[in-house]
């Protein structure tokens, strides 16, 4: 099922108007040239990315970055010479900004299970000038290509919108107290859909997230995983040691806000098709949410109001 001419053109006028440490080198003692390790790795994930890798979502996920880094590395507190690992790093813009804040003493690897995302990745870094800032390695949670030396070994394990693409987030979480050293930090980042709030309320919006929502349950997973981060640390055998929000939202007369709600929307947009092969809403019904979503989006009066949770814990 795809978008109607109508609301593809409206859409895209949107978009159009709104959008705009050091390498590790071989020290992990595995190769990934070897098809069947790389296959083994790679096929292990339980995980489900509702969102897809297309070149629109790669966009909405790097202006994304751009929004969110600057906090997350502010909650973060790296210091120079530390070592980290980023599981499930996407485009690795993070990842990178983890590197520089680490600097030249510290190491950062990142990653990633799909290869489109670390294609992508890879390209980014090099366009930036800073293709050796952070190692980026091909692996899946259940099974992090990391070198018998390196467990253990790490200052900080970091995840950020991966568990709610897993249908058991807890062995990947505990996985990352694996790899960090005795008073490591293992920090978590994820969403809580149900933590949105629009308002005025744009017509059939509600119920439209409400639906995307859903789709993560049919698959098994837990759109709500935010508020269960504290008690995967401890079910994983980190002591749980903070708890916070990095905040995404913003208001009419900000200058992000156009690209906020050109993400929530981007959002929406592509799960539609999921949606609505899972009957949780009418075609009509979702493209007319979708205009009044964009038309919302030039009030003078529209605020979005969302959060993404934080925790994170130390390892005994």
């Amino acid at each position: 099922m795809e978008l109607t001419t109508g609301l593809k053109a409206v859409l895209g006028a949107f978009f159009r108007g709104q959008v705009g440490g050091r390498a590790l080198g071989d020290r992990s003692g595995l190769s990934l040239a070897n098809p069947a390790l790389r296959w083994a790795i790679m096929s292990t994930s339980e995980s489900r990315y509702i969102h897809g890798t297309s070149s629109e979502e790669q966009r909405r996920l790097s202006l994304m970055n751009e929004f969110m880094n600057e906090a997350a590395l502010r909650e973060l507190g790296l210091r120079a010479g530390d070592r980290v690992v980023d599981v499930g790093c996407g485009l690795a813009q993070l990842t990178r900004g983890m590197a520089r804040a680490c600097g030249t003493t510290g190491c950062v690897v990142g990653i990633e299970r799909d290869e489109r995302q670390l294609e992508e990745a890879r390209r980014l870094a090099r366009s930036d000038g800073e293709e050796d800032l952070a190692e980026l390695r091909a692996g899946a949670v259940g099974a992090l290509p990391l070198g018998e030396q390196e467990w253990g070994s790490f200052d900080v394990a970091h995840a950020r919108f991966l568990l709610e693409h897993l249908n058991d987030p807890l062995p990947a979480v505990r996985e990352m107290v694996r790899a960090v050293r005795s008073g490591g930090r293992v920090v978590l980042q994820d969403d809580d859909h149900d933590v949105l709030r629009l308002w005025p309320e744009p017509a059939g919006v509600r119920e439209i997230w409400e639906a995307y929502a859903r789709t993560y349950d049919r698959l098994g997973n837990d759109p709500k995983i935010g508020r269960r981060l504290v008690s995967l640390l401890h079910e994983a055998g980190a002591k749980p040691a903070r708890n916070t929000w990095i905040f995404f939202g913003g208001c009419a007369g900000h200058p992000a806000f156009a690209s906020v709600v050109g993400n929530m929307i981007s959002i929406l947009k592509g799960a539609r098709r999921t949606v609505l092969e899972s009957n949780l809403a009418e075609a009509a019904d979702y493209d007319r949410a979708l205009a009044n979503f964009v038309q919302w989006g030039h009030r003078p009066d529209a605020a979005i109001w969302y959060a993404i949770c934080w925790a994170e814990g130390i390892k005994p």
